[in-house]
């Protein structure tokens, strides 16, 4: 089974200039963990994940103050669309991460998360985590 057939075709996008406020709510309203940043300024792509976020949150800082440029990850690793999932659970093992965004003609069409590989491997399909108050 190659990535194209896992990822999720939805991808979520913010600017920069962001709150992570603002991508946690975008977030939650299209249950994803993660958003795409992309940057016109510097032309670039990078990662917003929900872990950016809760460390964030957790070291203190306001979500209402905080851009998400400052806590985006920028030096990604990209997948193919034809990779296999044993590729891009490899890619995830060894960068010590759970999303992949997924680069076509060098531009994002999907994110495909460990969640999504799990569950075509076990033939599950991937369901959004409960949002529990």
């Amino acid at each position: 089974m190659l990535v194209r057939d896992a990822m999720s075709k939805t991808v979520l996008t913010i600017g920069p200039t962001h709150t992570l406020r603002q991508a946690a709510t975008l977030m939650a309203a299209r249950r994803v963990g993660a958003a795409v940043v992309l940057d016109p300024d510097t032309c670039g792509i990078g990662i917003l994940t929900e872990r950016d976020i809760l460390n964030s949150v957790g070291a203190g800082q306001d979500p209402d103050l905080e851009p998400s440029s400052a806590h985006t990850t920028t030096d990604v690793v990209f997948a193919a669309p034809e990779w296999t999932l044993a590729e891009a659970a490899a890619a995830m093992t060894h960068g010590g991460f759970r999303h992949l965004i997924v680069l076509d003609d060098q531009e994002p069409v999907g994110v495909v998360s460990v969640r999504d590989i799990i569950g075509c491997w076990t033939q599950i399909p991937a369901q959004p985590a409960a949002v529990t108050g």
